[in-house]
């Protein structure tokens, strides 16, 4: 399988139309489609729907959907690769990818950004955010440097940075919910509630001991990624969100409010990357600033 073709293929599933797409590859038409049919051929697999409903538009049938998702990281490793190799031994430049979920353990990140921003103007940063399955399958698969995630590390696997940040658990309501009018919430307070919490299984939710019943038993209505559009199903009374604290602004005329939960609950978070893994020079020295910027929060006051 050649990149080139899973070039092609990517932009005939962008374009969803095989003439506009050996347009922009400045292919002729037969020439785009007998690579597509060798490429299926290849594989064992049709990719491609052609004509679909009796038009000229294209559909991936199951394995060309797959294919499109692994193609594209395929490219995106290959990219990153060689602009990693064709660096100079002397220039320190590049691209730092950092996975990890919505936290205020994320100004570690930026400390550490800021430390190198002098010295190395030509390093740019990415963060992908999502839950601990999409930090994981991200970091493994080579497209991050770094995943953020809680609980345990496999040691063989990843080497690691304890985070010396801790977040706090509660819950973010209106403040005009009847819960408002609490200093803090305990498990017998959302029993009963409509609760909002993060899309993680069930079986690996942090937050599964702290209710100490069955997770399934909970009156949750909705799941979310990113805390941000927890908010607004918040904000227009859907329900309860069950989240970190310091990530939506609460403060002046917001109409909402946060309350830590009791028993307290804390989530301490590890940066981690493949034990094995070559690291670029950018990531090295990264790495550096971030054990640095480590260091010196746990030394405050």
């Amino acid at each position: 399988m050649e990149l080139r073709v899973l070039q092609y293929f990517l932009a005939v599933a962008r374009e969803q139309n095989i003439s506009s797409a050996a347009e922009s590859l400045h292919l002729s038409q037969p020439t785009l489609s007998t690579q597509l049919k060798a490429l299926e051929q290849e594989l064992g697999k049709q990719l491609l729907i052609r004509n679909a409903k009796g038009s000229r538009k294209v559909l991936l049938t199951e394995e060309g959907m797959l294919l499109r998702k692994r193609a594209e990281e395929i490219l995106e490793l290959v990219r990153m690769t060689e602009r990693e190799i064709s660096l100079s031994d002397e220039v320190i430049e590049g691209d730092i990818y950092i996975g990890t979920g919505e936290s205020d353990m994320i100004r570690i990140f930026a400390r550490a950004a800021k430390r190198m921003q002098e010295r190395y103007p030509d390093i740019h940063y990415h963060i992908l955010s999502g839950n601990a399955e999409f930090v994981r399958e991200n970091l493994d698969k080579g497209l991050v440097d770094f995943g953020v995630i809680y609980g345990p590390v496999d040691a063989n696997m990843y080497s690691s940075i304890k985070i010396p940040i801790r977040d706090t658990w509660g819950v973010l309501m209106r403040k005009d919910s009847p819960l408002a009018e609490k200093q803090v919430i305990r498990p017998e307070d959302l029993r009963d509630k409509p609760l909002i919490v993060s899309s993680q299984k069930n079986d690996v939710w942090p937050m599964s001991n702290w209710f100490r019943e069955d997770v399934t038993k909970l009156n949750i209505v909705a799941t979310y990624n990113l805390v941000f559009n927890a908010s607004l199903l918040v904000e227009e009374g859907v329900g309860y969100a069950v989240c970190f604290d310091k990530l939506i602004n609460v403060s002046g005329d917001s109409r909402l409010c946060f309350r830590p939960l009791s028993p307290k609950a804390q989530a301490e978070a590890t940066i981690i990357w493949k034990r094995y893994q070559v690291l670029s020079k950018p990531v090295q020295k990264y790495i550096d600033a971030l054990l640095e910027c480590c260091e010196l929060r746990e030394t405050r006051p």
